[in-house]
């Protein structure tokens, strides 16, 4: 029993000793340090959290926590280095579990209100139920006539919310939508038939555009580059991706990263009121 209480007095001295040696020796580059360390603490946390990953979040302190005790306690098992590529790799493990989530953050995902393609005139356009109901009509009519001619396309509807990167390096078009003006970009022999078109409320911003792939590996395997494409920008943004598969003519609705194929008329309908639904004035939605 004394020898135990001598141990525990021992520790409590080596700590106090930790305490004052940390201070006495504290310079710049340990404050460095620490505000790093601390930074990707919180972000991993914060990942965590926005994801409902509660549980995950205090596994991941309570680990962070247990290796500092063994550090204080024993810091010939666990030395200051040992202990900072302990963390390190912990928190790269939460950020592969994440890596969807985490792509969000560097993607810049959020509104470009300043963007040329997401503003114009600093005005929103109202447009009326009828306006709206012409779009889907439209766009219903492309995916189907690409479909029976087995045509590929792509077409992602933005809420305002894609990474500028996306649409910088597209070709910017500007039109009002219309059946005629999908095919004609999605046309085996035109020059933007490559890459993704983006739609933006009753608009049609730009096509050719080069979107981020998925890296899941659990998709069916004829699922090829559009489809990756598709399903990777639902990953990073708040869309929704329609894709017509070139080999089979199958249209495919996709929506954060799930796929529902064999979309028919009423999938198609339902997914592209949903997303119009948001930006339609109050009082065309009390009339709907």
């Amino acid at each position: 029993m004394g020898n135990q209480l001598l141990i525990i007095g021992g520790s409590w001295a080596n700590l106090w000793e930790s305490v004052q040696n940390f201070f006495t020796n504290f310079s710049v580059f340990a404050a460095v340090e620490i505000v790093l360390l601390f930074a990707m603490i919180f972000f991993v946390s914060k990942v965590l959290r926005d994801n409902d990953s509660t549980k995950l979040m205090w596994l991941y302190w309570v680990m962070i926590l247990a290796g500092g005790v063994i550090r204080v306690f024993d810091d010939s098992l666990m030395t200051k280095q040992l202990y900072l590529i302990y963390i390190v790799i912990i928190s790269a493990v939460m950020f592969l579990l994440f890596s969807a989530e985490v792509k969000k953050y560097f993607w810049d995902v959020h509104e470009e209100k300043d963007s040329a393609f997401e503003k114009r005139d600093g005005n929103t356009e109202i447009r009326t139920q009828e306006d709206t109901e012409r779009c889907i009509k439209e766009i219903v009519r492309a995916l189907q006539n690409m479909s029976k001619n087995s045509v590929g396309a792509l077409i992602v509807l933005s809420k305002g919310s894609l990474p500028k990167q996306v649409l910088q390096h597209g070709i910017p078009i500007d039109a009002e939508i219309s059946s005629q003006m999908i095919e004609g970009v999605f046309f085996p022999k035109s020059p933007l038939h490559d890459g993704a078109m983006i739609s933006h409320g009753h608009k049609i911003q730009a096509a050719s555009c080069v979107l981020p792939l998925t890296q899941k590996t659990s998709y069916p395997k004829e699922f090829g580059t559009r489809h990756r494409a598709a399903i990777g920008i639902t990953e990073v943004a708040n869309v929704i991706s329609l894709v017509v598969s070139e080999e089979t003519g199958i249209i495919s609705i996709v929506e954060k990263g799930k796929v529902a194929r064999y979309a028919d008329y009423d999938m198609l309908v339902s997914a592209l009121k949903d997303y119009y639904w948001q930006d339609m004035p109050l009082t065309n939605k009390k009339r709907r």
